[in-house]
């Protein structure tokens, strides 16, 4: 971690490096650190012990280059044999866009079977815009998706929508370690199918902003780190309990002495470590 920061201490001083405004490197380190300590790879080996130091000081400066907290759950570190690697959440995707691809706000929802949704394409600017969607209360449900799309507003009010129907998002989940069979897909997949359209419309903007040397391009996947870290908590949950007490010390347990009168009028005597 000290070797992170003085290595970002360096580019700064040298003008090769901006941190984004309001955002302090020092303390996201910090908790990237604590995080790292308890993080484990697919063998349940933690990663600070069978992951490289290069490649972890580049996960936590990818970390901080690109703004992030893992304290908000905006990056997640996962390890791929020897290599650690910073994964950027949908949540990640979203604040920098704000930062860097001028974006206001986004917003995504999911079409059911049994909806009316119609949009268009303008021939002028290429860009969609929803006409209708009207819903029912009882077509909401994950077995019935037929897509989803993401609109999103930029500072000067412009509207980018992306839309992705059900197979697109599927083809894009098959892109995870889980292959789309994770328990967050089967039971929460309208949630998943709004983060794949929202990563997919947001990396487009963000790729092309002034910074996107920055921003490492990524596959058109789900948000897999979190998907992959929420089935773990899941399975290690409340499997141990937790001690607030430290550690003890592996000493040799011996039995106090029986103390011995003391003579009258005579001083005291000071025993014990540190007289």
């Amino acid at each position: 971690m000290d070797s992170v920061l003085n290595r970002i201490g360096e580019y700064q001083k040298n003008g090769g490096l901006k941190i984004p405004a309001n955002y302090s490197a020092e303390n996201a380190l910090r908790s990237a650190w604590l995080i790292l300590q308890d993080t484990k790879d697919k063998d349940k080996n933690p990663v600070l012990q069978s992951c490289t130091r290069e490649s972890i000081a580049n996960a936590m400066f990818r970390m901080v280059t690109q703004g992030l907290d893992p304290v908000k759950n905006q990056c997640y570190f996962v390890a791929y044999g020897k290599n650690l690697t910073l994964m950027r959440s949908y949540m990640g995707t979203m604040a920098v866009a704000k930062r860097t691809a001028n974006v206001k706000s986004v917003v995504a929802n999911v079409v059911f079977e049994g909806d009316e949704f119609h949009y268009e394409v303008d021939p002028e600017t290429g860009l969609k815009k929803i006409i209708k969607h009207v819903q029912k209360l009882d077509d909401l449900s994950p077995d019935k998706i037929k897509g989803a799309y993401a609109l999103v507003t930029l500072n000067d009010d412009t509207k980018i929508m992306e839309a992705m129907n059900i197979q697109q998002i599927k083809k894009s989940w098959l892109q995870s370690m889980t292959k789309g069979g994770s328990d967050t897909h089967k039971n929460f997949g309208d949630e998943m199918a709004k983060r794949t359209v929202i990563n997919r419309t947001l990396k487009l903007l963000i790729n092309s902003s002034d910074d996107s040397h920055l921003f490492e391009k990524e596959d058109e996947t789900e948000d897999v780190a979190y998907t992959e870290v929420q089935e773990e908590i899941r399975e290690n949950a409340n499997k141990e309990e937790v001690s607030m007490d430290p550690e003890p010390t592996e000493q040799t347990e011996t039995k106090p002495e029986p103390e011995k009168p003391k003579a009258k009028h005579s001083q005291p005597t000071m025993q014990g470590p540190g007289f």
